[in-house]
């Protein structure tokens, strides 16, 4: 694909309609090796220049910002919709009510960052590091597969289906093989969602709804389900404790569920 060809795929993808694309569709339409998704074109200088510049919403929107050094920078509000920020560092950083809907942040580094109230909408976050990360409040039906969030914070975030664009595909959070040992979800939105393989480990679910995702072969152990709503929960080669056997009575495949 040719480098004209590559910025007219991108650019298809910033302007279609959200939830039209899946995850897997857009990752199949670039070239992840390309200059595009591997270089800057602007410097740490530059995006401090532009946010001093821009006042209350900085527009980064389909900008490049791979690999950047962007750490505890405020980058509340600011706009990076369709941006690609694959490995770029955002650790320590504030981006409460960012937008970073479709935007490209593969094995990006949000540890410790605040997201609170962001946008995070059919973006794609694959082995991302959001360890002790805040997402509270926050919209996502992020790809975020293989991503280490050990510790993070998603009180009363919204991560459920977009039930909206079924007939384009299921739009909802992937957090298929990812690490969330220790994760807050009070009072989240799970329901629908891709939890397939993943740790929760220690997790807090209280208030928070699963329904009617697939949990198949994730770990429970030690997690906190106190008024929790696990109905139609898909928890087939899932491994729970012997004392949270009550919490899953409404769960799908208990019979086939791990229990130690």
């Amino acid at each position: 694909m040719n480098v004209r060809l590559r910025y007219v795929v991108i650019a298809a993808l910033a302007s279609t309609p959200v939830g039209v694309l899946r995850a897997q569709d857009m990752m199949s339409q670039v070239d992840l090796a390309s200059p595009m998704f591997t270089k800057a074109e602007m410097t740490r200088a530059d995006v401090e220049a532009a946010l001093k510049a821009a006042g209350d919403r900085p527009d980064f929107s389909n900008k490049s910002l791979n690999g950047l050094d962007l750490s505890n920078l405020d980058l509340s509000g600011v706009n990076f919709r369709a941006a690609r920020m694959n490995n770029t560092n955002f650790s320590g950083g504030k981006l409460d009510g960012a937008v970073l809907d479709q935007a490209w942040a593969l094995k990006a580094n949000f540890a410790g960052a605040s997201l609170r109230g962001a946008g995070l909408f059919a973006s794609q976050l694959r082995g991302a590091n959001f360890d002790g990360a805040d997402l509270s409040g926050s919209r996502i039906t992020a790809d975020m597969s293989g991503a280490t969030m050990r510790n993070a914070k998603f009180i009363g975030a919204n991560l459920s289906a977009d039930m909206q664009n079924q007939s384009m595909g299921l739009i909802r959070a992937v957090l298929k093989s990812a690490d969330l040992s220790g994760a807050d979800f009070s009072g989240a939105n799970l329901s629908r969602d891709d939890l397939q393989f993943s740790k929760f480990n220690g997790a807090n679910f209280t208030g928070a709804s699963l329904a009617g995702a697939d949990a198949s072969g994730a770990d429970f152990r030690g997690a906190i389900f106190k008024d929790a709503d696990l109905t139609g929960l898909d928890i087939s080669s899932s491994r729970i404790d012997a004392g949270q056997s009550g919490a899953f009575a409404n769960a799908k495949n208990f019979s086939r569920v791990l229990t130690e």
